[in-house]
């Protein structure tokens, strides 16, 4: 399928000036960044796919009775656990992980077992693990030097393997390094406020991240900006496109993806200027992959494929449509919306000082609600702020 959509994109050179005082700030890839070793770090999609690939083709998965697993002190390292399970010859090493979910499994506290020596917490587990109600649990076992328990999970966990995320991904991203429009992102220079999408990919740079419990991905077509309406000193608003997408096969957290339109990537990968912000999730329950193939492949492909024209034109709308022309008209739009009257007043202020004029047009309200929705401290409520300027925004299409 072809990676070229047509997205109306402009030609303006790189680096383009960006005007991020407009849309979100959204600090979720920044997040990651902040948090990845040097050994978490990827520097392309085949990379990152042949070491998830191949520690999901090591991995085995059984089903046990819970009662039934053995607890011991390893023979080669006292200072070690092992576990011995019906259905397998060797014992297992629980990774960090496995032993907090078999822990949380028979309600022990996992931060204090930790802190024994592991013959003594073995014995609080093992009775742990006798006297708790028994059921079945479903164990994920890989081969790496020695046999480890990466995940204890219910037996109708539905695992969606990072490789099969990482693949999706693949399939319109390529090497994500440059050899298709969606690449790992550029940056922000603050002195000059442009954006330059040519970036070498380093481990400062990239943003292409797996852990032994997690994956994690954000790309973005940079090289195509795309013009919806003007600045005010007569610029262009130049936007472009960007997902990124996460994973679990251990049960860490959901699969999902979220994607959107940014105007700009700062070095701490923060994202700023951001519009039409959607997130969809999937839980990891009996169906799981066939939601993943069925619902969220799919998303990602249209979006990746698709025109940004209705994006464009629902822009270009907002600004032109007027919907206040008194500040009676304004304070009346607000409250209407279930805006308290001090942040009406906050609104109309933030609209004033970016854009120089009171609020007039859908979309100077959508541009205020954001710049308050930033300001809040709690981030379900500047959610709940962002949400509302987007379904004012969707009034224009």
């Amino acid at each position: 399928m072809s990676n070229t959509p047509a997205n109306h994109g402009t030609s303006a050179r790189a680096p383009y000036r960006v005007d991020i005082s407009k849309g979100q700030n959204i600090s979720r890839v920044s997040s990651e960044w902040f948090a990845r070793p040097a050994d978490e770090r990827f520097l392309s999609l085949d990379d990152l796919y042949a070491r998830v690939l191949a520690r999901g083709q090591a991995a085995s998965t059984r089903i046990v009775e819970s009662r039934a697993i053995e607890v011991r002190a390893a023979s080669s390292d006292g200072g070690r656990l092992e576990l011995l399970a019906p259905g397998g010859g060797q014992p297992v090493a629980p990774t960090n992980w496995s032993f907090g979910q078999l822990c949380s499994l028979v309600s022990t506290p996992a931060t204090y077992l930790r802190q024994l020596p592991a013959a003594l917490a073995g014995i609080n587990l093992q009775h742990g693990l006798l006297s708790h109600r028994g059921e079945h649990v479903k164990l994920l076992e890989t081969w790496e030097g020695r046999t480890e328990l990466r995940a204890v999970t219910g037996p109708d966990y539905g695992r969606i393997w990072d490789h099969e995320l990482v693949s999706a991904v693949m399939r319109i991203a390529g090497n994500g390094t440059g050899d298709t429009r969606w690449k790992v992102p550029g940056v922000l220079d603050w002195s000059s406020m442009t954006y330059n999408p040519h970036v070498d990919v380093t481990s400062e740079t990239t943003t292409l991240y797996a852990s032994d419990r997690d994956v994690f991905v954000f790309l973005v077509d940079d090289t195509n900006p795309i013009e919806a309406g003007k600045l005010p000193d007569g610029d262009p608003d130049l936007y472009f496109r960007g997902f990124y997408c996460w994973n679990s096969e251990v049960g860490s957290k959901t699969l999902g993806i979220a994607t959107f339109y940014l105007r700009a990537v700062c070095m701490n990968r923060n994202l700023w200027g951001v519009e039409n912000f959607e997130e969809i999730s999937i839980r990891h329950s009996k169906f799981a992959a066939n939601r993943f193939a069925e619902q969220a492949a799919p998303a990602l492909m249209h979006f990746a494929n698709s025109s940004a024209r209705s994006f464009v034109e629902g822009v270009r709308t907002a600004r032109e449509r007027r919907v206040a022309r008194t500040d009676e008209d304004r304070a009346t739009f607000l409250r209407g919306r279930g805006f308290s009257k001090v942040d009406t007043s906050r609104i109309i202020a933030a609209v004033l000082e970016e854009e120089g004029h009171p609020p007039s047009s859908l979309y100077d309200f959508v541009q205020g609600i954001t710049a308050v929705a930033r300001s809040k401290s709690h981030q379900d409520e500047r959610l709940e702020y962002e949400t509302r300027a987007r379904r004012i925004l969707e009034r224009a299409n």
